[in-house]
């Protein structure tokens, strides 16, 4: 299994974010299935949400929640 990594990242309504990878992928990923678990409880706040940005291998938001690349590439779908 290879491993690809965020390069840029755009958060969508309904929690989704718009993710490009390192292979030129566009995919999108759905944050609210992960919203149960108390890790990611606090990505409920709109602005939370809004402040993810691309860390060096992945995705992180403020207050230091973060997401496996692996995680967000292969339960995401193609964004075309």
């Amino acid at each position: 299994m290879e491993s690809y990594y965020p390069v840029a990242v755009k958060p969508l309504k309904e929690y989704k974010l718009l993710i490009t990878f390192d292979n030129q992928e566009e995919r999108i990923f759905d944050v609210a299935p992960y919203l149960r678990d108390s890790f990611f409880a606090p990505l409920k706040s709109p602005s939370i949400f809004n402040s993810v940005k691309v860390s060096p291998i992945s995705l992180e938001w403020a207050g230091g929640i973060d997401m496996c690349p692996d995680e967000l590439y292969y339960n995401s779908v193609p964004a075309r």
